[in-house]
């Protein structure tokens, strides 16, 4: 049955306003002048869906943002991307979060990487305001998977997110986890909700810190007792994926590094992306890993972004 959208994401909305060069502060009223200023879509589930509607699934969006700057920013870019935001909400006097970055390097285009030390300061905004009563039954009959990206910011959705991935999978949907870290370090709640989860997406540091595992290896195959698929980015030595008896790993992309952000949700959208065509472990985990790779390779989270005519250059053809 053809459905409207490959993938619904269910997820927060905030712009990063990257500011790069001599960034450390200096207070007492003193002036400094940066390198650059790049206003880019920031947060998690809105780089995640770019990423995946540039290689080319038909991609919708629900969430909360302000009637404000940020928020139509955020909304004109999604479109832009091709994403669908009819069902975002837009609260009139509501406040989008924000994230600066501070980036202690050069400034994008120049012939140094920019990549460095920085530092985040965050206005949570309207982050956390997204419901379970926003997934509505329309949508999710119109959706082939669910996606949930930033689990620990979305305090709101958090307690409701097992019964909506349940329900969702009842209704022949496929359903994709990224929490990123856990600022408490507790881990609560997983067991439940990792069993309604068909591919779970975690980095190595949130692998090791939820299982209590001394090794990936070790992490992957507890993670892959509880839920379907896990797919474990590593940073730059690429990524390593399980699936029951089934185990692949990919190094990353030789590439000059300019900017990390965003390269684990781009890793996100080309892995669901061969989960979806029902590829292969190691091809759907290849497509992951080169998206990921060739991400870095511009600042901000979603500007070097591939098509899928460009990943699939570094995607061998078997399985």
């Amino acid at each position: 049955m053809n459905k409207s959208f490959d993938i619904l994401v269910a997820g927060e909305i905030n712009p990063d306003l990257i500011l790069s060069g001599d960034v450390v502060p200096v207070f007492g009223q003193v002036e400094k002048l940066v390198d650059a200023a790049t206003l880019t879509i920031g947060s998690s589930s809105a780089i995640f869906v770019c990423g995946a509607a540039r290689l080319g699934l038909k991609m919708a969006f629900v969430g909360v943002c302000g009637d404000d700057v940020f928020g139509r920013f955020m909304l004109t870019e999604m479109k832009r991307y091709g994403v669908d935001v009819s069902n975002v909400s837009v609260l009139p006097g509501g406040q989008t979060g924000l994230s600066v970055i501070l980036n202690k390097g050069s400034a994008p285009g120049s012939q140094q990487s920019v990549l460095g030390d920085r530092a985040i300061l965050t206005h949570a905004g309207l982050i956390a305001a997204l419901n379970v009563k926003d997934v509505t039954e329309d949508l999710l009959h119109q959706s082939r998977h669910l996606h949930v990206s930033s689990y620990f910011l979305q305090t709101t959705l958090q307690p409701d997110l097992p019964a909506l991935f349940a329900h969702a999978r009842s209704l022949g949907l496929t359903t994709s986890l990224d929490t990123n870290w856990d600022p408490s370090g507790e881990w609560r709640g997983f067991d439940e909700l990792l069993r309604q989860v068909d591919v779970f997406l975690p980095n190595e540091n949130e692998a090791l810190a939820l299982t209590g595992a001394v090794s990936v290896e070790s992490a992957a195959a507890r993670l892959c007792q509880k839920c379907g698929t896990v797919a474990l980015k590593l940073g730059a030595l690429g990524a390593l994926a399980e699936r029951g008896d089934k185990i692949a790993r990919t190094p990353a992309l030789p590439v000059e590094v300019v900017d990390t952000v965003g390269a684990g949700d781009t890793f996100d959208a080309g892995f669901i992306y061969g989960f979806l065509h029902n590829w292969s472990l190691e091809k759907a985990l290849q497509l992951g890993v080169a998206c990921g790779s060739l991400s870095t390779q511009s600042a901000g989270g979603t500007f070097g972004q591939p098509t899928l005519e460009h990943a699939m250059k570094y995607v061998s053809s078997a399985g």
